[in-house]
């Protein structure tokens, strides 16, 4: 087998061509397509065609070395010129240029390309590293075609840096490894780009943005590292015929290169820390011969149980067929809670969603954050704080104006809205694929349902109190809203349902809370007066005609009785008088309690009219009868009403009886024991 260092020029102005070839292609196809990792790995291959340009150069160097000394020695070979190499050393370096040279190259010009290589890595991936989007790649477009390229790219530098390293094992051609090394690297990224890549059709971008990252840090590593080995270079002793590697050799890409070395090193630390030879043991060689097959037996099985979905009590999973939702029967692939079957990643992926559980988004606020980024929940909300990081404010209408307003304007009012809006999933599919962000979404619905809301709303109102924030008719108000925004949400297709709406918050600008509680006091006494004056009259009129309804149509009645007298209709009067009086006798209250006065005292005085008629009549036949005795027992019965509280004495004397009877007209203050009653004269008692 020919050792010369023209084959190993070859593979490498191979590999340079190749190398160069594969760059442009990375970046005008990532150009093209828009995928900043593809582009990356053309900055990175790149390198690595610097790499094989400067190995390029220093096999080049090593040829010609060799074909001047195989010159030399045919010289010297010659006996008509051996005479001149026979002259010393000094005649003899005459003839070494190239050897010269390839000194030169590899003592100066060696650590200056590494230098240049390191600076080139360093600063492209700290270039990259700063214009990673890793939202760019959602905007990207066909990422098949991006596939196949990187795919080949992967294939063909994998070729390459197998045979590169196995050239490499010879002494030879060892500065090889370190082109087989970086192209090793560009394989593997490039490979899992593929994978990312493919990903993407099922709308999954993570493997793309790492690899975004990835480029860009082992860009910079290898810059860092080549440095360091430049410098540490500087001090390493040089041994004549003994290989020197090089500083963009990378030590780290080396040992994914050629990974037996690390099997080979490990193996004799452990034969050294043993005493004996360990590794040659036959439980060593098991183990050594049987540790594929299990680590394939694991990584088989843990594939395969990627075909097992466990789906939580308040979750459904929803499961897509190489990124198909839906089945052969047009129905949304839908896993319930519990253990569910479908085909390995990547055939087959499961998205879980909690369905069940309540979630809330924050209408007009901000909530705070605790310092452990958990959200505080609802406190006292009094109107004179800040309650929440931020909050917003809502136009709405008022009747309250504090000064002329200009034509065609309306008084309005600033509130604070904080709205907690909780909702659960109710259809999967709508949810996840009618939309892309469908919780912003409902968040943009709520904003707009209560902005049309309070636009048509009011702070207070005195005769519609269903309408207002503030006052009574928030309950009816927040119905309202709850209803609107469950209706939106469904002509948007958002498959949510909406659990709870809150009002609550609702509550004017702490700057002027004050004021508004002045203004809500007063209306608030407002409204208790006019309740008062009602309450008022609903209990004069029951108190009158024992209800209100009675009331209204006894004074309905009436009106309508006093329009007919002043129409003079007669026939309508007798009527509606009937209708009157059959309306009074029915009424109650105090109406009743009056009619029924008034009927009795009536009655009274006819019947005492009566009386004193007949009586009078009766006096007119005794006086024609006897008009001196008339008179006179007339005179005797004034007398005896008149005197009828007056104490009388009368003295009865015959004018012929000599006895004289003394009568003590004086008042006694005390009764005698004789005037006591209930003594009886003789008894003694």
């Amino acid at each position: 087998m020919s050792m010369s260092s023209k084959r190993g020029e070859q593979v490498s102005v191979a590999c340079f061509v190749a190398a160069i070839l594969f760059a442009v292609i990375a970046l005008l196809v990532g150009r093209w397509s828009g995928f900043f990792a593809v582009s990356a790995v053309g900055w990175l291959i790149l390198s690595a065609a610097l790499i094989w340009l400067v190995l390029t150069i220093q096999f080049h160097q090593q040829w010609l070395a060799e074909q001047e000394k195989l010159d030399a020695t045919q010289l010297a070979a010659d006996k008509h010129t051996s005479a001149i190499f026979q002259q010393g050393n000094k005649n003899q370096d005459l003839f070494v240029t190239a050897k010269r040279r390839l000194d030169i190259f590899e003592k100066w010009f060696l650590p200056i390309f590494a230098a240049i290589i390191a600076i080139y890595q360093a600063g492209m991936g700290l270039y990259l590293l700063k214009g990673i989007s890793s939202a760019a790649s959602l905007t990207a477009k066909q990422p098949l075609v991006c596939v196949i390229c990187m795919t080949a790219i992967a294939f063909i530098s994998f070729l390459l840096s197998r045979y590169a390293t196995g050239m490499s094992a010879q002494p030879k051609w060892k500065p090889l490894r370190a082109g087989g090394s970086i192209f090793l690297s560009i394989a593997l990224l490039c490979f899992a780009l593929a994978v990312g890549l493919a990903m993407v059709q099922f709308k999954m971008f993570v493997v793309v943005n790492v690899i975004n990252y990835c480029v860009a840090v082992l860009l910079m590593v290898l810059g860092v590292e080549t440095v360091l080995n430049v410098i540490m270079d500087i001090y390493r002793p040089r041994i004549k015929g003994r290989y020197n590697r090089s500083a963009f050799d990378s030590r780290l890409l080396g040992i994914i290169n050629e990974p037996g070395k690390i099997a080979r090193t490990a193996s004799g630390a452990i034969d050294y820390q043993f005493g004996f030879q360990v590794s040659q043991t036959w439980f060593y060689k098991l183990l050594e011969k049987a540790v594929v097959p299990l680590v394939l037996f694991a990584a088989v099985t843990l594939y395969l149980f990627s075909g097992v979905v466990v789906v939580e009590p308040d979750q459904q999973a929803i499961i897509e067929h190489f990124g198909n939702p839906i089945n052969s029967s047009g129905e949304a692939r839908i896993a319930e809670p519990g253990l569910s079957f479908k085909w390995p990643w990547p055939i087959d992926i499961a998205y879980k969603y909690p369905v069940k559980r309540v979630s809330q988004v924050n209408i007009g606020f901000v909530p705070k954050e605790t310092a452990d980024s958990q959200k505080v929940g609802y406190g006292p909300l009094l109107w004179g704080k800040a309650h929440y990081e931020e909050e917003y404010l809502l136009l709405v209408a008022s009747e309250q104006t504090t000064g002329k307003l200009d034509e065609g304007a309306v008084p309005v009012s600033l509130v604070m809205a904080a709205v907690p809006v909780q909702y659960r999933i109710k259809d999967l599919y709508s949810f996840v694929y009618n939309h892309a962000e469908s919780e912003k979404l409902l968040e943009a619905i709520c904003y707009r349902e209560l902005t049309r809301f309070a636009a048509s709303a009011k702070i207070e109102v005195e005769n519609n109190s269903e309408a207002s924030l503030l006052g009574a008719g928030r309950a009816r108000a927040k119905q309202i809203l709850t209803d609107r925004v469950q209706a939106a949400a469904d002509e948007a297709g958002l498959g949510v349902e909406i659990v709870f709406l809150g009002l609550q918050g609702i509550h004017p600008p702490p700057e002027v809370a004050e004021d508004y509680q002045k203004v809500i006091g007063a209306v608030q006494t407002k409204q208790a007066l006019i309740l008062h004056a009602q309450a008022e009259h609903n209990k004069t009129l029951s108190s009158l005609a024992g209800s209100v309804q009675e009331a209204d149509e006894l004074y309905s009645i009436a009106e309508k009785y006093q329009k007919a007298k002043d129409e003079k209709d007669t026939q309508q009067i007798q009527q509606l008088s009937d209708e009157l009086d059959a309306a009074f006798a029915g009424a109650k209250g105090e109406i009743f309690s009056t009619l029924r006065n008034a009927q009795s005292y009536a009655f009274e005085k006819i019947t005492l009219a009566k009386a004193t008629g007949q009586r009078f009549e009766s006096q007119i036949k005794a006086y024609k009868a006897a008009p001196e005795i008339y008179k006179r027992e007339q005179r005797l019965a004034v007398l005896e009403q008149a005197l009828e509280n007056t104490r009388k004495y009368v003295v009865v004397a015959d004018q012929n009886d000599t006895q004289v009877f003394i009568v003590d007209v004086k008042e006694k203050l005390t009764p005698s024991l004789y005037e006591l009653s209930g003594f009886e004269e003789g008894s003694g008692k």
